[in-house]
């Protein structure tokens, strides 16, 4: 079954960003002259995604603005284009608006990526689904979520996408315990065992769990059994790993690219200085 839908969530409060972020959402901070959230939904239509369905809460309402506007809302904007005869900047807002179908669902309380989720199941329906957190960007060769499908279309089992790290940075990620086999690609693992942040004295490993997944509808129905395994009684998405991995597989694949965490304020300012020298007008 192929991939076609990707849940992007972007719930979540931005406290690090604050106080911009007390009225301007996280993903909707610029890296030059796209939103973050744009890579994200860039990155999941060049994966081959049809549907994205954005988990969001009720501040966030300038995401479905900006990728679903209301006719009126943008018709100034469309008209003064027109008049000026500025058609490349009248098609790159047109673009926006055909990149997918797009779905909105409302996350009443912060209650875990997991709960986030489990708040889009009905759109997701009986269908393995890519997940991308809000916070991490990529810029590879092959898109990253491209990257965790073609593994998924070989072994059909749950694809998670992984980074190796410093062992000191542990406490920060989740972190998974690979089963050594030599029949696996050097950077495709099969999971033994997953540990969310753990000290660096009980990381199995300096494997770390990034925001990419493929998920299947087996792992979705294990999720909602879960409970939380953290102290905040937030439902996170390893808890459901944590439960399905007892009795099927999971497999963890170390993505090729630049990862930026642009949650973190440092790892913001990367991105866009990277991107920034990308572009032949700027850098």
């Amino acid at each position: 079954m192929k991939i076609k839908k990707a849940v992007i969530l972007a719930a979540g409060l931005g406290t690090r960003f604050l106080p911009v972020t007390k009225s301007v959402p996280k993903e909707m901070l610029p890296i030059i002259d796209k939103p973050c959230i744009q890579y994200l939904v860039e990155e999941a239509v060049a994966s081959g995604i049809k549907e994205i369905i954005f988990v969001i809460n009720d501040s966030k309402l300038s995401i479905k603005n900006y990728f679903s506007p209301e006719k009126n809302e943008i018709k100034e904007l469309k008209d003064r284009l027109k008049k000026t005869k500025k058609t490349a900047e009248l098609k790159t807002i047109e673009s926006i608006e055909h990149l997918a179908k797009f779905h909105y669902i409302t996350q009443k309380e912060a209650l875990g990526d997991g709960h986030a989720i489990l708040c889009a199941k009905k759109i997701i329906g009986k269908e393995s689904v890519a997940i991308l957190f809000g916070d991490d960007i990529y810029d590879s060769k092959t898109p990253a979520i491209s990257q965790l499908i073609k593994q998924y279309e070989k072994f059909k089992t749950p694809i998670i996408g992984l980074q190796k790290i410093d062992k000191k940075d542990s406490k920060k990620y989740g972190i998974i315990a690979p089963e050594k086999s030599s029949k696996l690609p050097k950077n495709l693992y099969k999971i033994s065992s997953l540990i969310e942040k753990p000290t660096q004295e009980k990381a199995p490993s300096n494997l770390a769990i990034v925001g990419k997944y493929i998920i299947t509808p087996e792992l979705l129905k294990t999720l909602e059994k879960s409970k939380s395994s953290t102290k905040d009684k937030e439902l996170r998405l390893i808890d459901g790993m944590i439960e399905y991995i007892k009795t099927q597989p999971i497999h963890g694949l170390e993505i090729e690219g630049t990862r930026f965490d642009t949650g973190d304020k440092a790892g913001f300012l990367k991105a866009t200085t990277h991107f920034t020298l990308k572009r032949s007008d700027l850098k």
